[in-house]
């Protein structure tokens, strides 16, 4: 890694801490640290449960404990047991916790309206872009791929998702039963290989590859949620697609789409997939691609 990367990194994360007042413990002029003030504001006023704010948060489960009895001790939260499944606790806010998560709101827009104060126009919008750009990049190094048993909750999730944007955005929608299967038997290891991506631990998208021994793999299964796109989640689950066949000692990619699925194809051709003759019968392909993978 480039240590000028890593030097700008580091002086970018000191002076956001500063300026925000991460480093006071008392945020926004309030009785309590930033870590309090943010889960008070991500309850919200219809709750939410334990363990969706330590993932979204990726808060070590002791930690998160001692901020939520912080809260609870100053009369601000109630943690229970949703009455719908014992084993889920929630956090809510109580009336007096709404009304501070008020003023943390409107203090919040007091201390984003002193950034942009100071400076021209022209710089605010620089700022407020670069602040959206930065927003994104992050977002996208805290995406997670990996492998996941394609009868995983996750990999159902993201196989479901696939087929209903196929049945939406195919002319005459799509019929899992009329296309060429993927069976969850034909990606398990050693006949496959099923990948997630996880933003927060939910899914957010995924890709498989069917192996045939020396003969090429098939690409199948690539999807991305619509919230995701843009931060290169199919090219990672792509790239890690191909980095797992390589080392299967497999020697090409084989693929077919539609031609709705602009993004896709356009995907596949920037990452080196050349478009071949038909090489199978799958009636809702209207192109093929092939890639010959570098050994």
């Amino acid at each position: 890694m480039d240590l000028a990367m890593v030097g700008q990194v580091r002086r970018f994360n000191r002076i956001v801490t500063q300026r925000v007042g991460a480093l006071n413990d008392r945020f926004l002029a309030r009785d309590r640290s930033l870590g309090e003030s943010r889960l008070l504001w991500e309850i919200s006023t219809q709750g939410r449960d334990v363990r969706s704010l330590r993932a979204q948060l990726g808060l070590d489960s002791g930690y998160l404990s001692r901020l939520l009895r912080s809260l609870e001790e100053s009369g601000l939260i109630t943690v229970g047991a949703r009455e719908s499944d014992k084993r889920v606790r929630v956090a809510r806010l109580t009336r007096r916790g709404s009304s501070e998560r008020a003023v943390l709101d409107r203090r919040a827009d007091d201390l984003a309206e002193s950034l942009l104060e100071p400076l021209r126009a022209s710089q605010r919008e620089r700022l407020v872009a670069a602040m959206f750009e930065v927003e994104r990049l992050l977002t996208a190094s805290m995406v997670e791929v990996g492998p996941i048993d394609p009868g995983h909750p996750h990999a159902q999730f993201c196989v479901r998702s696939y087929f209903s944007e196929l049945d939406r955005r195919f002319e005459k929608g799509f019929d899992a039963a009329k296309s060429i299967p993927a069976n969850e038997e034909d990606m398990r290891p050693p006949a496959g290989l099923f990948l997630v991506a996880t933003l927060n631990q939910e899914p957010i998208g995924s890709g498989a590859l069917k192996f045939h021994g020396k003969k090429p793999a098939e690409l199948k299964r690539m999807w991305v949620a619509d919230a995701a796109r843009g931060l290169g989640v199919g090219r990672r689950i792509l790239n890690e697609l191909e980095a797992h066949a390589k080392k299967r000692g497999v020697r090409a990619i084989h693929l077919e789409t539609n031609a709705s699925l602009i993004e896709a194809i356009s995907l596949y051709r920037s990452a080196g997939y050349k478009e071949v003759a038909p090489f199978n019968s799958e009636p809702y392909a209207h192109h093929w691609f092939e890639k010959r993978l570098k050994t």
